[in-house]
């Protein structure tokens, strides 16, 4: 009897140890899909970045302080759309002011509009801009930006939004557009790094007045200055920048095309366009110019 009992336990506790095993290779099992799907998740999808012909500065005035004049009320020679080969409809000539006419219709872009970059790709630079936004209107400056094509889920190419390889100097009426309130610590106030950093001391100006915006950008050092007055700076291709954006919307595992363009902000050659952002607001800008500082 002692025999069979004893045989019995033996059989039981092989089976629990085979039972034990099975269960550890499932949960194997199911963590390895679930990385596996986490990988596939966050996979960059395939892009390229076009090289289209730039505008030569040597064809743009120089004034006295050694900035070139990119903009000078006359003309949009130099600009076009984001992707485009001409100006879209929208931005137009308006008593000496490059202005956006607005759609209302947000970051859903209508085809007459879409936003405008000079065709120039800068490097080391100072660039000095004015503007006035609408009532509760929203809108940006980019820089370092590339014009990026990926391919949807079909294979189909598409053209990515300019946000998602340019860092953005927020333009917003900080009293009655919601976005003021968002993001954390005021990051996306007029002036702020958009989402990542708050402009210190916020003093934009209301609606219907004229703001002054300055970004410089030398090797990697950015700051930005409103109304005379530095409000932020931080640095590109640092620890700090990729945990900025790891906190930002434009995370690696959120966003993984864009923390991937970011990351490297400007390609290779740390240089990209001049953007101005159509959000589908009305918006004026003025005196537009740069300094390089190579």
């Amino acid at each position: 009897m002692k025999k069979v009992i004893y045989s019995l336990a033996c059989c039981l506790a092989a089976g629990s140890l085979v039972a034990c095993g099975g269960g550890q290779k499932k949960q194997q099992a199911t963590e390895t899909a679930t990385a596996e799907t986490q990988t596939t998740e966050n996979k960059i999808p395939e892009y390229r970045v076009l090289n289209n012909p730039q505008a030569n500065l040597e064809e743009f005035t120089k004034d006295k302080d050694g900035y070139y004049v990119i903009f000078d009320g006359k003309s949009l020679k130099g600009w076009r759309g984001y992707g485009k080969d001409k100006v879209p409809a929208r931005w137009v000539i308006e008593d000496g002011c490059l202005k956006f006419n607005g759609s209302g219709g947000g970051e859903a872009q209508v085809d007459d509009g879409g936003d405008l970059i000079f065709s120039h790709k800068f490097k080391n630079f100072e660039l000095e801009i004015e503007w006035k936004i609408s009532k509760g209107g929203n809108s940006g400056i980019l820089y370092l930006a590339q014009e990026v094509m990926s391919k949807d889920k079909d294979g189909k190419e598409v053209l990515e939004p300019i946000y998602i390889s340019a860092p953005e100097y927020q333009l917003l009426d900080n009293e009655n557009h919601p976005d003021a309130k968002l993001g954390k610590d005021n990051n996306r106030q007029a002036a702020s790094l958009y989402d990542m950093i708050p402009a210190k001391p916020q003093n934009a100006k209301p609606f219907g007045e004229w703001n002054k915006a300055k970004i410089l950008v030398y090797k990697g050092t950015v700051v930005h200055a409103q109304n005379d007055q530095n409000v932020l700076e931080y640095h590109l291709w640092t620890k700090q920048w990729t945990e900025m954006l790891q906190a930002s919307k434009f995370s690696q595992e959120a966003w993984p095309l864009a923390f991937e363009l970011l990351n490297n902000c400007g390609g290779d050659n740390h240089e990209g366009y001049i953007g101005l952002q159509d959000h589908g607001d009305d918006i004026w800008f003025r005196n537009i110019r740069v300094k390089i500082l190579d």
